[in-house]
């Protein structure tokens, strides 16, 4: 029920004890954990022979200014030159959207890690946090493109999720320092930011983030922890069955919640599977606060790589050499 953060690029003694918690169901990986190629592949190594159980390992590569891991890998583009493309030839910008996912998930999986949080789906209008990683801002478009990502991903058996649900292109504020209100009634959100996630549940999206925005006149409280979003919208109405993640609960936007305590339980209680807990800082208190539940972390096998996939056999596929050339193109998601 828990995916949490850790602090360097080999696991501590304190964090090897982390990952012997029921509760701890993987480790998000960031910019601070990663040294080289091979360096995270061994550090990968140790968090799974560290811990009794499968553990879901996890990272944000979206491309562009959200690339955790740049050394060794492909300069991935941001989303938002795949919409330029899109208004002058369509096919080939969801054609080159469909091989990013793959280069992507490709260089992810060769690394040891089974899941990149991928793809923003939001739509771009002008949210300070998402910005280019954004790919349009007609939601029509962001759909075809939420199909193509999936598929992509889907590709080389890397599951897919949605975010930031229900939306979080629209509002203005960055929810990593500020409370984010969207006053849209249901229909209108239904209408435009809801149809991307439709579309790539319909394509088999694996897993949801939900959003730390309000939705006043859907619901009191965050998406995050709204069983009106989560229960009623996503599962019974869309007919969601996948992994439904929180944010990061240490996100300025998620402290409305309360203390730790009062986050994680809001989270688990309104339907989310998994906390993000991405600050070390934070994960003591966090599995303090989870010792009084029932731990079931089987949610996320499904989850899991699929299929070994080391770099070189990577290397060596021709597709590899060929995606990255015309990654590096100059005019490569310009129209």
């Amino acid at each position: 029920m828990l995916v949490i953060g850790i602090a360097g690029t080999e696991l501590t003694a304190q964090e090897r004890q982390w990952l012997q918690h029921d509760a701890v169901a993987g480790v998000i990986l960031f910019t601070r954990n990663f040294a080289s190629r091979q360096q995270v592949g061994e550090l990968c190594e140790s968090i799974r022979q560290a811990a009794p159980r499968p553990q879901l390992i996890c990272v944000d590569q979206e491309g562009g200014r959200v690339q955790r891991f740049r050394e060794g890998y492909s300069a991935l583009t941001s989303l938002e030159g795949f919409g330029r493309q899109y208004a002058s030839d369509p096919e080939g910008a969801l054609q080159a959207a469909q091989e990013h996912a793959w280069l992507m998930a490709s260089e992810i999986r060769a690394s040891g890690i089974d899941l990149s949080f991928a793809p923003v789906v939001d739509l771009a209008r002008g949210n300070r946090a998402i910005g280019d990683r954004a790919f349009d801002a007609d939601p029509q478009v962001v759909a075809a493109f939420t199909r193509a990502y999936v598929q992509g991903m889907h590709s080389v058996g890397m599951a897919a999720t949605l975010k930031h649900f229900p939306g979080h292109g629209t509002v203005l504020e960055d929810t990593h320092f500020d409370d984010a209100v969207d006053p849209r009634p249901l229909q209108e959100l239904q209408a435009q930011d809801l149809l991307p996630f439709v579309a790539g549940i319909e394509a088999g999206a694996d897993a949801v983030m939900m959003a730390h925005v309000v939705y006043p006149a859907v619901a009191p409280e965050p998406a995050g922890y709204s069983r009106r979003w989560i229960q009623q919208i996503l599962r019974e109405q869309m007919g969601f069955g996948g992994v439904v993640f929180s944010d990061d609960i240490g996100m300025a936007a998620a402290f409305s919640a309360g203390g730790v305590k009062a986050r994680i339980d809001d989270h688990l209680d309104a339907g989310c599977d998994v906390v993000l807990v991405c600050a070390p800082k934070l994960v003591e208190e966090s599995l303090r606060a989870v010792a009084d539940r029932r731990s079931n972390t089987a949610a996320l096998l499904g989850l899991l790589g699929r299929g070994a996939l080391g770099w070189d056999g990577l290397l060596a596929d021709q597709r590899y050499g060929d995606a990255q050339s015309r990654m590096a193109r100059p005019d490569h998601g310009v129209a």
